[in-house]
């Protein structure tokens, strides 16, 4: 690693580690050894270990969330970097990675989100595998709903550019529409009429917490150290370099800090001196109470500004697009919650007997154009993965592996080189508001 991570004779003991320090062996069970233990309380291992915070790391990353722990497996599991820290002033996942609906897909509007949400999804395709633990990844299809002759041709727009990149992506009429989702009103007296749709079969749904706990897992098997209730107050910096981090159980030495917080970045960026053009807003969502599987696909319509998924234990999840105004307030509102209903039954009247069961919200950092910021800062040393706005689950494991060899190798990963930071001063906007903005 350059930019002051380690040296040369660094780097070689590091390949030698890596032939001979081996993950340690995985605890299997059978099926009545499961229900045994189920029965007994008996005591199962941690999902992963507990260790002493040191005073020195070759990495620190900031945010214990789907990005950070992402981003020190494949430091780790590709580049044999092992002494890493992940921090996170609450618990693993507890932030936006706890708080979003984790819905899927890779269906965007310019090429270069495309190429890169697609990694991501192939990458989510594998994971169960990569990782040994069940992520529940469900590839149940997804919908983009087209309400006026506008949608409908952004609808084409995106379906184009989806082929060139290779994507699974067709724009779809009413009758096929009514086949996929019959519960849908597809007839010319709805309110808002559906015209047609954007159908990209490989998106789903999975379980954010199953996510969080394989790569926490897999990075703690690996002697990345997770440190849990340990918020950073400070980052240090000489001469134009990272030096360490300030946190509420000391002061940590690091010559490389990666930024992985969500709608706390600016905050985390500025204590390093790095100003970024973003405004963190809340997003909200809500859950049902369970009912028998009908939903098959996940439904979003932009004009009303809604989506739905049903998951596997039969709830439906709801959500919206990000609150109008800025704030780091996570709570529910009841204004939230009447706007979403009535737009849902706009979409499917049936459901108006179904009982709402729980709200919540996180918190997003959206950018002026609706895409990430990836990459190195003027400070050397100092990396961000922000910006993320409401589609930062879907990017996790192509994040995680992209940031992990820009540090390893001090290279810029092509597939993230459209997200620096300063195509802010140069004007390379990466404009995916069409594809972003409620598309989750």
């Amino acid at each position: 690693m350059k930019n002051g991570h380690t040296s040369d004779s660094d780097s070689a003991r590091a390949s030698s580690g890596r032939a001979s320090r081996r993950p340690p062996r995985r605890e299997r069970y059978s099926a009545l050894q499961l229900v045994s233990k189920g029965l007994s309380g008996g005591d199962w291992p941690r999902v992963w270990e507990h260790r002493d915070l040191e005073r020195r790391y070759d990495v620190v990353i900031i945010g214990g969330g789907l990005h950070g722990l992402a981003t020190a497996y494949y430091l780790a599991a590709h580049h044999g970097i092992r002494n890493v820290a992940v921090l996170d002033k609450g618990y693993l996942g507890g932030g936006g990675s706890g708080r979003n609906t984790a819905i899927l897909r890779s269906n965007y509007l310019t090429p270069e989100g495309v190429r890169f949400y697609d990694r991501s999804l192939k990458l989510y395709e594998d994971l169960a595998g990569e990782l040994n633990f069940n992520v529940m990844f469900s590839q149940r299809g997804h919908l983009t709903l087209a309400h006026n002759d506008g949608a409908l041709r952004t609808m084409r727009w995106r379906a184009e550019v989806n082929k060139l990149q290779g994507i699974d992506s067709e724009v779809i009429g009413p009758d096929e529409i009514k086949r996929l989702v019959p519960r849908l009103d597809t007839s010319d007296e709805a309110r808002y009429p559906i015209l047609g749709a954007l159908y990209h079969p490989p998106g789903g749904i999975i379980r954010h917490d199953a996510v969080v706990w394989g790569y926490a897992r897999a990075a703690g098997r690996l002697g990345v150290h997770l440190h849990q209730n340990t918020e950073v107050t400070g980052i240090d910096v000489q001469n134009g370099s990272v030096t360490g981090v300030r946190t509420n159980r000391g002061t940590i030495a690091a010559g490389t800090v990666v930024n992985c917080t969500a709608g706390w970045s600016t905050l985390i960026s500025d204590m390093a001196g790095v100003d970024m053009p973003v405004t963190t807003s809340p997003l909200q969502a809500a859950v049902t109470e369970p009912v028998k599987p009908f939903l098959d696909t996940v439904v979003v319509s932009g004009t009303l500004h809604v989506y739905v998924s049903q998951t596997d234990r039969g709830e439906l999840v709801f959500g919206a697009s990000v609150d109008p105004f800025t704030s780091y307030s996570t709570r529910g509102s009841l204004e939230f919650v009447e706007g979403l209903a009535s737009n849902v039954l706009k979409l499917m009247p049936s459901l108006s007997k179904m009982r709402l069961l729980r709200q919540w919200a996180g918190l997003c950092d959206m950018t002026p154009d609706y895409s990430p910021i990836m990459g190195a800062t003027p400070v050397q040393g100092f990396f961000v993965d922000v910006g993320w706005g409401t589609y930062g689950f879907k990017a996790g494991p192509v994040a995680g592996e992209a940031m992990a060899e820009h540090i390893a190798t001090d290279r810029v990963p092509e597939i993230i080189a459209p997200f620096g930071l300063d195509r802010f001063e140069t004007g390379r906007l990466v404009g995916e508001k069409g594809a972003a903005a409620v598309g989750h």
